[in-house]
């Protein structure tokens, strides 16, 4: 935005405390003029006599002496008012500094303000944490685009592939090619699915309603049971009512990844999960917990990273997309809860989801 030039804060400050210190001194010059005049019209009242006109002694004799010192205030104040404006807003001078390259890219630079607190380093302290997260969402959306960049690119070089084989080969089997690439294009279309749900969840761009939290979690397990039934993985479900408040159609798809991820990844033909729903402490919980490999607590802080699945965990037909994990984190954020990621001692893990209370509504 352009703006007509001004005066420092620096010229303004020194100009307002020049003029302070010259209004304070004059005032007190009155004062005393004031108060010596006034001795003087005592004294030649008691002498009874008029030697000489009061006003024009007090003009000769005391006149030259304030205009020296206001001469002397006003220059003394014009300099020490600089020299503090300067050292006043010094701080200042390197957070716009670094605000300035901040705006050309590198977010890498901090201000680290040294000295006691007060409030410049409390700006700069919020501003470099500010700059710490913005960094560290730029290397994060850097590496999801890198990542979702291979995702993609590997189901089209695929299909490439397939077809290639398929125009230059006459005896190659037409029905296989098709099923593959049918194969393939789902794979895409559900990764390019999980991306856009990503971004809309990242976005906060849905309306809140409420919603209770437990008739979520048996829709997911009713509409996930066949997949559990097939992986011989017994679910069980409890809790009671729990209002939350937020986009249903969001939640349910948060609930329906950590169920889905619950069953897929758990030991074959004897597995278990617990999908678990209430109010504690004020807050909304869900909690979905399963049995399987023991998992080490790295693998576990990396499972939440999009395209991030651990390969220790990982059945050949059903790896899924890389971003079930991505997508709960990114809701939870959306709606202000937090996720909790721990492995089970015994093997698994257990994945418990906090939302803020909200009072459901009274029938």
């Amino acid at each position: 935005m352009g703006r007509a030039p001004g005066l420092s804060v620096r010229l303004k400050f020194t100009l307002s405390y020049a003029g302070f210190l010259v209004l304070a001194g004059a005032l007190a010059l009155v004062a005393v003029g004031v108060f010596l005049l006034r001795q003087g019209w005592l004294q030649t009242n008691e002498e009874g006599a008029w030697k000489s006109n009061p006003v024009i002694d007090f003009v000769r004799d005391f006149a030259p002496t304030a205009a020296a010192v206001m001469v002397f205030l006003l220059v003394f104040g014009l300099l020490g008012g600089w020299v503090l404006a300067g050292r006043m807003l010094g701080p200042l001078a390197r957070i716009t500094n670094a605000t300035r390259t901040a705006a050309t890219g590198s977010l890498s630079h901090r201000i680290r303000m040294p000295g006691r607190q007060d409030e410049f380093r409390e700006l700069a302290d919020a501003f470099d944490a500010m700059l710490a997260r913005l960094e560290a969402h730029v290397a994060e959306q850097q590496r999801f685009a890198a990542n979702a960049s291979h995702e993609l690119r590997t189901p089209l070089a695929i299909s490439k592939s397939l077809l290639d084989v398929a125009r230059t080969d006459p005896s190659y089997d037409t029905g296989e090619v098709l099923d593959r690439l049918q194969a393939v294009n789902t794979r895409a279309i559900d990764l390019t699915e999980a991306l856009l749900l990503l971004s809309r969840a990242d976005r906060r761009s849905f309306t809140r309603e409420q919603v209770d939290l437990s008739l979520l979690a048996e829709e997911a397990t009713e509409t996930l049971l066949p997949l559990a039934e097939r992986n011989g993985v017994t679910i069980e479900t409890r809790g009671d009512i729990t209002p939350a408040s937020g986009s249903p159609a969001l939640l349910l798809q948060l609930t329906m990844n950590l169920v889905h991820n619950a069953i897929v990844h758990n030991l074959p033909g004897q597995g278990r999960v617990w999908v678990i729903t209430g109010v504690h402490s004020g807050a909304v919980m869900l909690t979905v917990e399963n049995t399987g490999e023991i998992l080490p607590p790295h693998l576990v802080s990396t499972l939440t990273e999009p395209f991030q699945r651990g390969t220790e965990r990982i059945h050949a037909h059903q790896a899924g997309v890389g971003l079930g994990l991505a997508i709960v984190t990114a809701i939870t954020r959306a709606h202000d809860g937090t996720l909790t990621l721990t492995p089970r001692d015994t093997g698994g893990l257990r994945i418990t989801v906090a939302l803020p209370a909200r009072t459901s509504p009274q029938s």
